[in-house]
């Protein structure tokens, strides 16, 4: 059981469901936050500059985006080992727009994919189809009317 000093936050759910643990703490104004799991990981969340943010974490739509390129990257990963591909280096970066609204969600989100050059690009490029089409959580959890795109760049030793 993970409780904090205030909060019990044990959860009992049927043996098919998987219950997730957080607690997040208010710890500076305005608006700096500490998201804990029931390990004890500490993750520092904050508004953006624009609505009093003081830059001292990541944004709550920046923890969206960079979970979603960290789940496809575990599924791409994962499927390669399968194959037994090994990868020397593998780099996600992430290029996302949102709408200019309240509240602006993501319209579309872009992750470009960097990869040894060992790799064939076709199995890689499966592997992040498989993952954003069946196995990704965090896609599985987004709005269906955001556009996730990706491209794959090779990269030589």
């Amino acid at each position: 059981m993970w409780k904090s000093n205030k909060i019990n936050l044990k959860f009992d759910g049927p043996d098919n469901i998987r219950i997730m643990k957080l607690l997040l703490n208010h710890s500076e104004k305005p608006y700096v936050f500490e998201l804990t799991n029931e390990n004890g990981t500490i993750c520092k969340i904050d508004s953006s500059k624009d609505i009093g943010g003081k830059n001292m974490g990541l944004t709550p739509m920046e923890l969206l985006a960079g979970a979603l390129s960290a789940c496809v990257s575990i599924d791409v990963l994962m499927i390669l080992q399968k194959q037994r591909i090994e990868t020397k280096r593998y780099a996600v970066s992430v290029n996302a727009s949102k709408k200019n609204s309240v509240p602006s969600p993501f319209e579309k989100i872009h992750l470009v994919i960097e990869i040894d050059a060992e790799v064939e690009s076709d199995k890689v490029d499966r592997a992040i189809k498989l993952s954003i089409e069946k196995y990704c959580s965090v896609k599985a959890s987004l709005n269906p009317d955001i556009q996730i795109s990706h491209n794959i760049i090779i990269i030589s030793k």
